[in-house]
């Protein structure tokens, strides 16, 4: 069966929708590997998306099937009403899409950038002049209009790869993590403008990332794990779950403990990465009841309020990164924030 044979076997009944985006059970393969596995959902008009995911959870392949850039093995997608596989010439002129690495030629002006851009679209003259004034004004970017791109900070040119992406006026804005390789200021920067499309241009905005404190900015969010769709909801809805404060105990025989403390407290208790997890009401009390009934056991104890990582463990039943991976961001995050 071709792609596009498989793409056309989504029930009718389930394509008409409301929303800028429609995504109706997305399959996609790489090989033998499965990357996206019945994935489904909406992001309504003017609306800030979030595609969250580790490495390997789907999210690039997504993104990669919303902007035309592939065909799905099964299953639909819809932006705007056009079908991403079947019409995307016709939505490539409606969507704007920010890709992870950099498109902007750094030995033009910002002004001789758009007007390359605009002229894809086919705009000319005092019109593409016009947009291009405006979009400049929009990303804080007029007062540099005529400086090279390879003088601006990081952050000043990804805010030029947005101004790129909204030339034609999209309605939908694609981004792959948008803020790859910024300082913390750039990054807060980056989601000012988004929040602003948002609300003054009524734009709706998708985002891939895999930062969770990104991931807290959006309205609502689609966690992926290994191709399937995890969770759906706003981050409060989806902390909400949770139901009390998280307890995490650093314990010499974690396996051996945790079945104890299942057994004595009749509750839920989760051994990830080496240390027990259980979520309780009013935490600081109840660790007083844990170190009485197992004295000398507990190492370290930690008590926090329920973190969007703490909703991916309660769906998948393991971390967001491995710990090489979380050591690897760590290294960089601090990288980032000395520069």
């Amino acid at each position: 069966m071709s792609a596009l044979a498989a793409v056309g076997s989504v029930p009718q009944q389930h394509l008409a929708s409301p929303a800028a985006i429609a995504v109706r059970e997305l399959v996609h393969r790489y090989d033998n590997r499965t990357a996206l596995n019945g994935v489904t959902f909406d992001v309504r008009p003017a609306e800030l998306f979030g595609l969250l995911g580790p490495n390997g959870s789907g999210k690039t392949t997504m993104f990669r099937i919303l902007s035309t850039l592939m065909v799905p093995v099964g299953g639909r997608a819809f932006i705007l009403g056009h079908d991403a596989a079947r019409d995307p010439s016709q939505l490539r002129r409606e969507i704007g899409i920010v890709f992870q690495s950099q498109s902007i030629d750094v030995k033009l002006t910002a002004t001789e950038n758009l007007r390359h851009q605009g002229h894809l679209y086919g705009l000319r003259g005092k019109d593409l002049s016009a947009r291009i004034e405006s979009v400049l004004e929009r990303v804080g970017l007029a007062d540099r209009a005529k400086e090279k791109a390879e003088n601006f900070s990081g952050g000043m040119q990804r805010r030029l790869e947005l101004a790129k992406g909204l030339l034609h006026g999209p309605r939908v804005l694609l981004l792959d993590e948008p803020t790859t390789g910024l300082d913390p200021g750039a990054r807060r920067d980056v989601w000012q403008y988004l929040r602003l499309l948002r609300d003054q241009d009524q734009v709706t905005v998708l985002v891939t990332t895999h930062l969770m404190e990104e991931a807290e900015r959006c309205d609502r969010l689609a966690i992926l794990n290994e191709g399937k769709l995890v969770a759906l909801g706003t981050p409060t809805e989806l902390k909400r779950e949770i139901g009390g404060d998280v307890i995490v105990l650093d314990v010499k025989e974690p396996e051996s403990l945790s079945s104890r403390i299942q057994t004595k407290f009749d509750m839920d208790v989760r051994v990830v990465g080496g240390q027990i997890r259980l979520e309780r009401d009013h935490g600081h009390r109840f660790v007083s009841d844990l170190f009485e009934a197992f004295p000398g056991e507990i190492d370290a104890v930690s008590i926090a309020k329920p973190s969007l990582e703490d909703v991916f463990i309660r769906r998948t039943g393991h971390r967001f990164w491995s710990e090489q991976e979380q050591h690897g961001l760590t290294t960089e995050t601090r990288r980032q924030e000395k520069h």
